[in-house]
């Protein structure tokens, strides 16, 4: 559970926001929903994995 997984989270933060602006671009609720969970799932794994970090 090291770099790897924060590398992941970040990607996927990032996939998420990439999604949710295409979405607003496009006037497309659906996409702009998926990437606000998409960031949404990312931040609860990266606060996971920084708990992981704190009891190491």
């Amino acid at each position: 559970m090291g770099l790897d997984d924060k590398i992941s989270n970040a990607a996927e933060k990032a996939q998420g926001k990439a999604k949710e602006a295409a979405g607003k671009a496009t006037d497309n609720e659906r996409l702009e929903a998926e990437g606000h969970a998409d960031q949404a799932k990312g931040s609860l794994k990266q606060a996971g994995e920084n708990v992981k970090d704190a009891f190491k």
